[in-house]
């Protein structure tokens, strides 16, 4: 699967009219199910979005190669350089998949870390469709009851249908069916273009604590409400970073020693 290189965030121009969807996995098995039933409802979008003409590719942020990072990530309070890939990828794409497995009836602990460090404004009005994947039925309203609300706040575009899938759902047609529903909403939304437009129409109507590559993506300059430096250089201007102390003990211990995410 091919890396996305240029989003339509904001109704911005792209280098081409390739649609990218994102999936973020927060699978920790090889193979991984969550990833399994991502790159299965990945599948059938791209297959939707060709039938409407739409031209379309998949790539997949792999949390569990990043724990680290997220995990520096929250402890600095931004987003470290080695961490501004995956943000930035997220930030240009037009449709993202939510992959997370259920651990003691809650969405994985990777995933939610690595949502924390996200700018609010990163994912407003782009389409996404969550998912989940446990050992149990007992935990198929996981992706409904957390993960919808968790990306309701992030403003995003949840689609109506949520996927989950237990031991018994694969060999199942039913599971097959959800999906190709799912594929039918997510590829509907990304088809469209509406995320772009929302987030260009409503950008001066949030407040934004943030600056980086959500304001990059969105369209915005990087400076007034955004408060970035439009360079996408992380979750937090760079006037916001002069007064972070890299050399402190429990920024050292954050770090690995050095000095990631200091802007250089």
């Amino acid at each position: 699967m091919s890396m996305g290189n240029g989003g339509s965030a904001g109704g911005q121009p792209r280098g081409d009219d390739v649609r990218d969807i994102v999936i973020i996995s927060a699978g920790v098995s090889e193979p991984s199910s969550s990833t399994l039933l991502g790159e299965r409802l990945a599948a059938k979008t791209l297959a939707g979005l060709r039938g409407r003409g739409v031209e379309a590719r998949v790539s997949t942020i792999e949390l569990r190669a990043l724990a680290l990072d997220v995990a520096k990530s929250n402890v600095a309070g931004f987003v470290v350089d080695s961490l501004r890939p995956a943000v930035e990828r997220l930030a240009a794409a037009d449709g993202v998949i939510a992959a997370t497995p259920v651990y003691k009836a809650g969405v994985s602990g990777l995933f939610k870390s690595f949502i924390d460090v996200l700018d609010d404004d990163l994912l407003i009005g782009k389409p996404v469709a969550v998912t989940a994947t446990a050992g149990s039925a007992r935990h198929a309203l996981v992706p409904d009851e957390q993960l919808r609300p968790l990306f309701a706040y992030l403003r995003a575009l949840v689609i109506p249908t949520a996927l989950f899938a237990g031991p018994e759902d694969w060999g199942a047609p039913a599971l097959g069916e959800r999906i190709e529903r799912a594929a039918i909403e997510l590829a509907a939304l990304v088809a469209s273009g509406v995320g772009g437009a929302i987030a260009a129409e409503t950008w001066s109507r949030h407040e934004h604590r943030f600056g980086g590559a959500a304001g990059s993506a969105a369209g915005g300059d990087g400076d007034g409400d955004a408060g970035g430096d439009g360079n996408g250089s992380g979750a937090r201007g760079g006037d916001e970073l002069s007064g972070v102390d890299f050399d402190s003990e429990l920024m050292r211990l954050a770090t690995g020693g050095g000095r990631a995410g200091a802007g250089n």
